[in-house]
């Protein structure tokens, strides 16, 4: 197979942000948070150039202290972005949300990288990175939504069990969804990038299959573990009866 992959201009670049403009604009015109979403989009664009810089020094490391430096940026920054759309924002949700992608993120990522692929060294960055980006990032996605509708239940007033039953199928629905489409309405983004650098279809398959299992599991213990820990504080505030 070619391994060439087709560099990308900079008018092409400036292109694949068209989509995106449409969206701010359908926002602005509809009061819909356009300004987020502008913030979110530079945010982005300066994030992924400084990362880039950033992962040259990170991935010709050859400690582990840097990497574990890294995961831990990683962790507490992906917390507080999980708990972004909870109107109060109190130290002890911070800690369930940091305590619950710890967790399954931590669990999810040394099962992958070290037993399942193998990672030598366990450390190695260009395996422990990317996939932590992944994990973590899944993690953080259902946290945030799990979060979200838990508020929203228990503001309508709905039993403690029953918020959670339905905070937790509310938060694995992008990533049921996701299996339902994988490799039939969509190919996700690891399989085509490994495609595109010229790796077999085959061997992209299994990634991404070990990928999609992994963002399964880690995005139903995450949510999990975060409103078992809301829910039993919120029990062990409820007057006596």
């Amino acid at each position: 197979m070619d391994t060439v992959i087709k560099a990308i201009t900079l008018q092409g670049l400036v292109l694949a942000f068209l989509p995106a403009v449409i969206v701010i604009g359908i926002m602005f015109r509809w009061s819909a948070g356009a300004k987020t979403a502008v913030y979110a989009t530079i945010r982005m664009l300066i994030q992924l150039l400084l990362i880039g810089y950033v992962l040259v020094y990170v991935f010709e490391t050859d400690h582990p202290a840097v990497i574990i430096a890294v995961l831990m940026i990683m962790l507490a920054v992906a917390s507080w972005i999980a708990i972004r759309p909870i109107h109060d924002k109190q130290p002890h949700v911070y800690g369930n949300a940091l305590f619950a992608i710890s967790v399954g993120g931590v669990l999810t990522l040394a099962l992958v990288s070290q037993v399942v692929i193998g990672v030598e060294p366990w450390f190695s960055p260009q395996y422990v990175v990317p996939l932590a980006g992944m994990i973590f990032a899944g993690a953080m996605n259902s946290v945030s939504l799990a979060a979200e509708r838990l508020q929203a239940e228990s503001e309508r007033g709905t039993a403690a069990l029953e918020a959670r039953r339905i905070a937790l199928q509310a938060s694995l629905i992008p990533i049921i969804n996701s299996l339902f489409a994988v490799g039939v309405v969509a190919l996700p983004g690891m399989m085509t990038g490994q495609i595109l650098s010229g790796v077999s279809p085959l061997v992209a398959a299994k990634y991404q299959i070990v990928v999609m299992s992994m963002l399964f599991g880690v995005s139903g213990i995450s949510a999990a573990l975060y409103l078992a820990l809301a829910n039993r504080r919120t029990r062990s505030r409820a007057p006596a009866g």
